[in-house]
């Protein structure tokens, strides 16, 4: 008795050769709508599906393989007599194979369009044959990816079958794509933000060389229904992108997206900033940039939020970089930065759109909002006032402290992040190594911001010391009033906002 394929595909490509080496060994083709007309137009003989339900397509399609006759054929297992009895009682045949992709929901999750459109791309029958195909993988073959047709059809020349070792592994893709495909259903329709069950819908887009270390494997996977920068960006130039470069991209291009309207570069080390500078002309900008840290800039990742010309490209291959990456690059700066075979040219297409931050605990996952706010109420909290010049300066310099590891202090003289503390176990260790790195560079006008508040009065006194000119943090701490006297003692002026901003 011949074998039976059912064959019911939305990406047709690689198909009509499977098809014909089906029905040269022996297998007869099931197939539906538009399917089965593409089958039967490339010379192929498959059989349409309501001939072996015997009962018609209805619904527009919706109902077509929701059917006994097709999950019995399917899900019968062979070695039980009881099973087989049952499908000769009922004159129903064995299905040996199920080739099946899915409706694209996948690829119309995020576009524009009506809620009831967007259902129609949900589908339901593909799923359940999937499902079923894939529970009874001691007996059938279920192919969910065009990858797979020359595994099989290999598995088939040599032996006249599949090996069991392969149907299971396809079983496994089955489920591993049915549960990505629900998950994306899931977040459209559920519009939760904590839902009781945390699905993931990320599709892998390449394996990576290594990881964050040379011993550790990894992969790089972009989320199946939303958009963002570092899903759709386009490599222009450079040898592949690793795990650290992905990271510290992502970084760099928050950091530059704070400043809208604005002409803004940043550039990252070691998922850190070393420097961010605004300025009005693109070169000027980088090389205000380029200026806050020029040691640790040295093989770090460049983002500007501008188009580069031909000036900043010169200016930015003075450098080694790993990475520059921008919303676009002009034909001249392509072939310039070109020059230099391994650098990566990174165009961003897409704004930055997380919602969400996850954090991998081990057992668990912690899920909080995204960091995209900061305080409406900024309050003067001291007898001395700021002057409108350090105000813009001390916003700029909370603009960047956002980005910076906890505890996190960043100086600034408005236009340039010029002295960066992170990482620190306390907070006067990062305004020391602050304040050193900026005063040692372009040590005038200075401010300072906090992504936390002082403990104590100490980091104050030390401003105050070292010539800062005005504070930005967000106070809460029960020795506020002390912080608040050092800096009435000091003539500092120091601005609450109410907000805290750590990054851990």
């Amino acid at each position: 008795m011949k074998k039976r394929a059912l064959i019911s595909v939305s990406d047709k490509r690689g198909l009509v050769d499977f098809a014909k080496f089906l029905e040269k060994n022996d297998y007869e083709l099931i197939s539906t709508g538009g399917t089965f007309t593409y089958l039967e137009e490339a010379g192929l003989h498959p059989l349409p599906i309501d001939e072996v339900t015997r009962f018609p397509e209805m619904l527009d399609g919706r109902v077509k393989t929701l059917h006994p006759k097709v999950h019995a054929g399917i899900l019968a297992i062979r070695s039980n007599e009881e099973h087989m009895k049952t499908l000769e009682v009922h004159d129903i045949q064995l299905i040996d194979m199920v080739i099946v992709n899915l409706y694209p929901f996948f690829e119309n999750a995020d576009k524009k369009m009506p809620l009831e459109e967007k259902v129609e791309f949900i589908d339901i029958g593909g799923p359940s044959m999937l499902r079923s195909a894939a529970k009874a993988f001691f007996d059938v073959s279920v192919i969910t990816e065009i990858e797979d047709y020359s595994k099989v059809q290999e598995e088939i020349e040599n032996s006249g079958s599949t090996k069991l070792e392969t149907r299971k592994r396809l079983a496994g893709k089955v489920f591993n794509l049915t549960s990505a495909y629900d998950a994306a259903i899931s977040k459209m329709l559920l519009d939760e933000e904590y839902p009781q069950y945390l699905n993931a819908s990320y599709k892998k887009v390449t394996d990576l060389r290594y990881g964050e270390n040379p011993h550790q494997s990894a992969a790089y996977y972009v989320s199946t229904v939303e958009k963002g920068a570092l899903k759709d960006f386009e490599q222009l130039g450079g040898k592949e992108l690793s795990f650290n470069n992905l990271r510290d991209m992502d970084l760099c291009w928050k950091v530059v997206s704070e400043f809208k309207g604005e002409m803004a570069c940043c550039a990252v080390k070691h998922s850190t900033p070393c420097g961010v500078a605004v300025g009005a002309e693109a070169a000027e900008t980088y090389r205000k940039t380029f200026e806050c840290d020029p040691i640790s800039i040295f093989g770090g990742i460049v983002g500007m939020n501008f188009t580069v010309d031909a000036a900043t490209a010169s200016v930015l291959n003075e450098t080694f970089l790993e990475i520059v990456m921008a919303p676009d690059f002009d034909d001249t700066a392509l072939h310039i930065l070109r020059k230099k075979k391994n650098l990566r040219i990174i165009k961003i297409k897409n704004p930055v759109s997380d919602q969400q931050v996850w954090v991998k605990i081990d057992g668990g996952m912690l899920v909080q909002n995204a960091d995209v706010d900061f305080s409406d109420q900024i309050d003067v909290v001291t007898h001395t006032q700021p002057t409108e010049q350090q105000k813009r300066a001390l916003l700029f310099s909370q603009r960047v402290v956002k980005y910076v590891k906890s505890n996190a202090i960043v100086v600034s003289n408005g236009q340039q992040a010029i002295g960066i503390g992170g990482g620190q176990v306390n907070r006067i260790w990062a305004a020391q190594q602050a304040v050193e790195r900026a005063k040692s560079k372009l040590g005038k006008n200075l401010v300072l911001a906090s992504d936390a508040f002082f403990p104590f009065r100490d980091v104050v006194d030390f401003c105050a010391k070292e010539g800062i000119e005005a504070i930005v943090q967000p106070g809460g701490s029960l020795r506020d009033e002390e912080s608040i006297q050092a800096a009435n003692e000091h003539g500092i002026p120091m601005l609450f906002t109410g907000m805290r901003h750590f990054l851990h």
